[in-house]
């Protein structure tokens, strides 16, 4: 398996890392539209010997600044590290965002963010990107900026699909929502995973015939409740088909939803242990049925189709076969 690019608060950034080509945004979802200021990123730092990072900001700015309106996280930080790697980037630098960061000016950002604790060298931006207090600052005026400053600014258009709509961490979270995993596969450039730490549960799967490893999702979680076939990485890069349940167990308790993965052929003890669930394909909804005997015998009709569709998915896009800890991509096109 890949391993994730280094996690950097923005006052640590070490001095090997200053005078970065650095690419910034929220960078929820690290979907098409960002792979294009990525790889721009990766493409700049290269052409001028540098090192290539992104700057993210850790909670995600619409929690802080709209705090009663919950918002789904496509990407927590775990998982921007590993794509940030697959990008081929030499680190993601976190600041902190509180309401004394939302209220620091578009000359301040400037003058203290990336000159003076990071050094800069060049800045890549996308064609909507907004900072500052009142989301005053704006493309132009980093360009206006960087000619007082001493450094370059890259603006990367509008990422659109073959009808003309930009991709969108909305539109992704939409479709999650509806259970539509093919459709936001599409949208992101790879396949849609979730990082956690595998914990203990009541055992009745495994009284069922089908042991899970149960992992608890951000309560922000927006997927909808159903059946998956999915993929489970281990820490170590195995890479094992399974099948999934994310929900409330309604034949049972309907207790918190809980996401829980039946890897195939499987006898080992996944305690403890962190690992990425990838999600290839929505099955079913989640159902309530009248007995168990029920319950198994759509389980194992559930088990056939994920072990078909899994069989038949091959290795995905270039970003999935970099997540995997495939060969480093040549041409940063590839993936953009």
């Amino acid at each position: 398996m890949l391993t994730a690019a280094p996690l950097i608060p923005l006052d640590d950034v070490p001095a090997a890392l200053r005078g970065a080509a650095l690419a910034i945004g929220n960078f929820d979802g690290m979907h098409r539209g960002h792979h294009a200021l990525l790889a721009a990123g990766r493409r700049e730092a290269d052409a001028r010997g540098m090192p290539a990072l992104m700057l993210t900001f850790e909670p995600h700015p619409r929690t802080v600044l709209r705090p009663g309106e919950p918002l789904f996280r496509l990407t927590p930080l775990p998982a921007k590290a590993r794509l940030a790697a697959a990008f081929g980037l030499d680190g993601v630098v976190v600041a902190t965002f509180n309401g004394d960061f939302a209220k620091v000016s578009a000359e301040a950002f400037v003058a203290d963010v990336l000159v003076d604790r990071l050094g800069i060298a060049a800045v890549i931006v996308g064609h909507d990107f907004q900072f500052g207090h009142d989301r005053l600052g704006s493309p132009a005026f980093l360009v206006e900026a960087s000619g007082r400053y001493g450094f370059s600014t890259s603006v990367v258009g509008a990422v659109t699909d073959a009808m003309g709509t930009p991709y969108s961490a909305s539109g992704i979270r939409r479709l999650l929502g509806e259970g539509d995993i093919r459709a936001a596969n599409a949208e992101l450039g790879y396949r849609w995973f979730v990082i956690g730490a595998v914990q203990h549960g009541d055992k009745r799967g495994r009284e069922l015939g089908y042991p899970t490893a149960n992992i608890r999702l951000p309560a922000d979680c927006g997927l909808a409740l159903g059946i998956y076939a999915v993929t489970l990485t281990r820490a170590d890069g195995r890479v094992l088909p399974a099948v999934a349940s994310y929900g409330r167990r309604p034949t049972f308790d309907n207790g918190a939803v809980i996401l829980e993965v039946h890897v195939f052929d499987f006898a080992g003890d996944l305690y403890g242990e962190e690992v990425a669930v990838t999600f290839h394909a929505f099955l079913r909804g989640e159902e309530r049925f009248t007995s168990i005997e029920a319950l198994i015998a759509q389980m194992d009709r559930d088990s056939l189709a994920a072990r078909a569709i899994l069989k038949a998915a091959g290795p995905g896009s270039a970003v999935d076969a970099r997540l995997a800890g495939g060969s480093d991509i040549a041409d940063a096109e590839a993936i953009a």
